[in-house]
């Protein structure tokens, strides 16, 4: 049985203590509740950064690989671990986006309008957006961010249960109004990034991995995930 620590307190990580579940292998646990005696565990940083250093310590000592969802830790330096940078871990997600990135140069002659919706507390430009952007080569200034309710529910279709749990990206893609591409994404409530974290753990766990940093679409050229 190999365990699984979450780290943080926030919303990510309290979904992830409450709702990740694996019948088998994996046994999922809080920080707090670590075990220094263990050879090889896997550990879920979702937190803000207070007990990276700690974590890496213990990664180091256990041989053990880290997971990393948090956007605002800049891992430069080798940690001699294995470590897995997941800004995004809904998997379908991260495919488009990927499929994105190799193939976005190819849009780069036409029109491109990129707009974003989240919930209404979320004052940051999401990270996913900004990927979008990059890989089709336009400035992250040009991003139209939308927060109204109404605009969200009519316009993006996103029901009331969900406003306050959403991720939403619209990218137009046209040829001086003579055709018009329309790709849309949504993600609703927890459970997509949840299912996304269990399959990155799997993907983790069942392999040996370099002690270096990956990047989780390397999972996924790699069939991972």
């Amino acid at each position: 049985m190999t365990n699984v620590y979450i780290i943080g307190s926030g919303k990510l990580a309290n979904e992830l203590l409450k709702a990740l579940n694996f019948e088998k292998n994996y046994r999922v646990l809080p920080w707090a509740d670590r075990n220094p005696q263990d050879t090889v565990a896997i550990v879920v940083h979702a937190g803000s950064g207070r007990e990276l250093n700690e974590a890496i310590s213990y990664c180091r000592q256990t041989n053990s690989s880290l997971i990393e969802l948090s956007t605002d830790v800049d891992h430069q330096q080798d940690y001699l671990i294995p470590v897995v940078l997941c800004p995004n871990t809904n998997i379908l997600m991260l495919k488009f986006m990927n499929m994105l990135e190799k193939s976005g140069q190819n849009f780069s002659q036409y029109q491109i309008n990129i707009t974003e919706s989240h919930q209404a507390n979320k004052t940051s430009l999401p990270g996913t957006a900004v990927a979008l952007a990059n890989s089709l080569n336009i400035p992250s200034n040009r991003i139209e961010s939308v927060r109204d309710i109404q605009k969200q529910q009519s316009e993006f279709g996103i029901p009331e249960q969900n406003l306050a749990r959403h991720a939403y990206h619209r990218i137009e893609i046209s040829d001086n109004d003579a055709c018009t591409i329309t790709l849309e994404t949504r993600v609703l409530g927890d459970s997509p990034y949840v299912g996304g974290v269990k399959d990155i753990i799997k993907a983790v766990g069942g392999r040996s991995l370099e002690k270096r940093v990956y990047h989780v679409m390397e999972f996924i050229d790699n069939h991972w995930i």
